[in-house]
């Protein structure tokens, strides 16, 4: 696929809610800042950020948990209050998403084929899925909320962002066969570029400048 070069933004400091399990702050410490974003797929420009400073309320929330062996999710809320209005399992194992987080570049893609104007970007359902670059597989995603995703949700309501191990959810076993329920959590900036183009960039807890881990959304 072509690469487009995606230049990064201005981002300002912002202060967030201490998680209620282990500090987030040294997790973030093994990402690296990069001066530029390159997708793995064909990707529009996006628009920049705004140069007026970021309202915190005005974030959304992106959170990845997945069983250590298995596949991770993604779920995207307004609020880490309100039911998700995005969820996806990706093709990607948890392990495989924390030894990206590891390597100090983290960039997700997410292109969708299919264009129309009945549905808004995210309601498409069939994504072709990128890790930095790579292409991982596709995924289709979630009409409904499983159990098991319900119960991280309820369980992170109060945690603005954060990282850490949960306690297994309804189906027990498969924390037997996949080992720990692990998440992490944050608020992200969200920029429209158009209505086939969107990118949630990471608010750093600790106050640098430039993302972290970027989550870009195009329909060709």
């Amino acid at each position: 696929m072509e690469n487009a070069a995606l230049q990064t933004l201005l981002r300002q400091n912002s202060t967030l809610k201490k998680p209620k399990t282990n500090s987030c702050k040294t997790f973030f410490k093994m990402f690296k800042l990069f001066p530029l974003l390159s997708s793995g797929c064909k990707m529009v420009a996006l628009l920049g950020r705004p140069r007026k400073a970021l309202l915190t309320h005005n974030a959304t929330t992106g959170t990845f948990f997945g069983y250590r062996n298995g596949r991770v999710i993604l779920a995207i809320q307004d609020d880490p209050k309100c039911f998700p209005n995005f969820v996806i399992e990706l093709p990607l194992l948890t392990n495989a998403l924390h030894k990206e987080m590891a390597s100090g570049l983290v960039r997700i893609a997410l292109e969708s084929e299919t264009r129309t104007s009945k549905r808004k970007l995210l309601e498409e359902y069939v994504w072709a899925v990128y890790c930095n670059g790579k292409k991982t597989g596709y995924s289709i995603r979630r009409k409904q909320t499983y159990d098991d995703e319900l119960h991280v949700m309820q369980l992170l309501r109060g945690v603005s962002m954060g990282a850490g191990v949960l306690p297994a959810g309804p189906n027990e076993k498969e924390t037997l066969i996949d080992g720990e329920l692990t998440y992490l959590r944050a608020r992200f900036e969200r920029v429209v570029g158009s209505k086939d183009s969107e990118a949630f960039y990471m608010i750093n807890p600790d106050g640098t400048s430039g993302p972290d881990l970027c989550i870009f959304f195009v329909r060709q």
